[in-house]
């Protein structure tokens, strides 16, 4: 090739003669090079057949006597093509380096926006910029990189995302049951596993840093002397503080790391229920209950907002619900996260959340001597599946919330956007991967202060009512004619409906202002018709029963005659 470029360098010749002659120079010269690699012994046998094949190229070129204008161009568009790969990288922004050194640039222009901005750029133009790079940077979906946004300002958001980046710390839990911490902690270290106590708020704890060995695979897990398990899932057990020879519920038990918790804080009394609905999970709840020595549990399979019925209502002294969540805490665990969720799947989780954090409560009876209490964890950082619900809790249940007893995390929020919550919500807890080094985690302690279901207002029964004929019921049910946000309402009071999505679309998108009054009211009028209907069937029911028939409820006039047209309308 370099050969081939001096001749093109020297195309303009006019002579044949002296191009024949540059050419021979040209090979003579290439001739003593290879001489001299040869003698140091640093050609390869590669090298020397494109050596070769070079050679063979400058001769036929020589024959030819000159370098055809085709040849030419073509060899300078592939220089060009080969310089114009080199730079796409920087053009079209995918240069990792350049694009992280712009999105610090934009976070330290919006911290200090009056000071550092440009002129003519707006603040929507610096928060446009951002999400485009933190979309190619992180590889967010939209909804998630504005919830994330919503949540915190630039400077932190983009420091959460760089935590989920990275994988949070292995940890162990000492199994109480069977050993110590201090004795399992010299039998690891001996094994060649570096480790240390995990933090002031644990007993139990262990931290992993470094190991020569399979930490799932050592004779001591497999005797069930500790159990592999994330630091966050030591908080809901922590709050819920079992105590012995209580009756608790773990609603969703699977894999059991929680449940074999409470058990060794219980010290193998009482009775623990732990429940998963996924029939092919139990198996390994089984064989950590087993391993870990524990002997006070009753596994079950049921769904969990049936459980009251299947359990029995205010029979429980504690229950512990660990919800299927998003999963946008645990984001370094599974980055499809990043791109899978959307507003319909938040919606719909929020609405299972709801109902079995609502059946957790029926099962806990408020006259309980010990217990009383209900703890409700995420491992999700979304004001929709946390705050949300318990918000929805408070007015749905005779309960309040109290401190879940943990010395750290970050209160939860009475304020988010334009809504506004109970001003209890603050003693629930939030952990941050940023903040805390462990996932992104919510945990909310109630006390059930009485055992009666509180009568709903009519604002309430009107919203209720409405997200319950509109909304999924399921996760699992079809979403068939649900893709448009405009039919799912929010369950929670967040993100309200505007006109057009109401509405839809009404010629070129022209919306007829008379058509908004006319449905709401329309739905007014069938929320009363459902609660009249609801009110007679339950006067009904409080009537004691007789042998007489009520004519008039069944439209038709008792018989006092034996004649045909008596029998012939009785019948009628």
């Amino acid at each position: 090739r370099t050969m081939a470029t001096k001749l093109r360098r020297n195309r303009t010749t006019s002579k044949p003669e002296t191009k024949a002659k540059m050419a021979k120079d040209v090979v003579q010269e290439h001739e003593e090079s290879y001489e001299e690699e040869s003698a140091e012994g640093e050609t390869t046998e590669a090298e020397s057949s494109e050596e070769g094949v070079d050679e063979e190229l400058v001769l036929s070129e020589r024959n030819d006597g000159e370098v055809t204008e085709e040849e030419d161009a073509e060899a300078n568009a592939t220089d060009e093509e080969g310089e114009k790969d080199a730079g796409d990288e920087w053009l079209d922004g995918t240069d990792l380096g350049a694009v992280q050194h712009r999105i610090q640039e934009t976070v330290r222009v919006l911290c200090r926006f009056r000071e550092m901005r440009k002129p003519g750029m707006s603040r929507k133009d610096y928060m446009d910029r951002l999400k485009r790079d933190l979309t190619t940077y992180y590889g967010y979906n939209e909804f998630l990189l504005d919830e994330l946004l919503s949540l915190f300002n630039v400077a932190e958001a983009v420091e959460l995302m760089e935590a989920f980046e990275k994988p949070r710390p292995v940890v162990l839990r000492t199994n109480t049951l069977k050993t110590r911490r201090r004795e399992l902690a010299a039998t690891l270290i001996q094994r060649g596993i570096n480790l240390d106590p995990l933090s002031k708020w644990s007993k139990v704890g262990l931290v992993v840093y470094e190991s020569k060995v399979p930490v799932g695979a050592t004779p001591e897990y497999l005797a069930g002397h500790y159990m592999l398990q994330s630091a966050s899932s030591f908080l809901p057990v922590i709050a819920l503080a079992p105590q012995e020879k209580e009756q608790i519920v773990d609603m969703a038990a699977a894999p059991g790391g929680k449940t074999t918790y409470l058990s060794s804080l219980m010290k193998n009394t009482g009775v623990v229920f732990a429940n998963e609905i996924n029939p092919k999970r139990i198996k390994s709840l089984s064989a950590n209950i087993q391993r870990m020595g524990v002997q006070n549990t009753v596994v079950c399979n049921y769904d969990g907002r049936e459980l009251p019925k299947a359990i029995g209502e205010k029979s429980m002294d504690r229950v512990l619900l660990d919800a299927p969540c998003s999963g946008t805490g645990v984001i370094s665990k599974d980055a499809s996260v990043k791109v899978s969720k959307s507003q319909l799947e938040i919606y719909q989780r929020a609405h299972l959340q709801k109902q079995l954090l609502l059946a957790a409560i029926d099962c806990v009876n408020a006259n309980s001597k010990s217990g009383g209490f209900v703890v409700y964890s995420t491992c999700s950082i979304l004001v929709e599946e946390n705050e949300a619900v318990v918000n929805y809790a408070l007015r749905k249940r005779n309960v309040k919330l109290v401190p879940a007893g943990l010395e750290f995390g970050q209160p939860g929020l009475t304020r988010y956007r334009e809504h506004r919550f109970h001003p209890s919500v603050q003693h629930t807890r939030r952990f941050y991967p940023h903040v805390h080094n462990m996932d992104g985690f919510f945990v909310a302690k109630f006390k059930k202060t009485s055992n009666q279901i509180p009568q709903a207002t009519e604002d309430e029964v009107e919203e209720d009512t409405g997200m319950e004929q509109r909304a999924p019921l399921d996760l699992g049910e079809s979403m068939e004619g649900m893709n448009n946000h405009a039919n799912i309402p929010s369950t929670n009071g967040l993100h309200p409906q505007t006109a057009t999505e109401d509405e839809g679309e009404a010629g070129d998108g022209d919306i007829n202002p008379d058509s908004a009054p006319k449905k709401r009211k329309r739905e007014k009028g069938w929320v009363k018709a459902a609660k009249l209907e609801a009110q007679q069937e339950l006067a009904q029911a409080k009537k004691p029963k007789s042998g007489k028939v009520n004519v008039e409820r069944h439209g038709t006039r008792p018989s006092k005659g034996k004649g045909k047209g008596n029998k012939g309308r009785g019948r009628k």
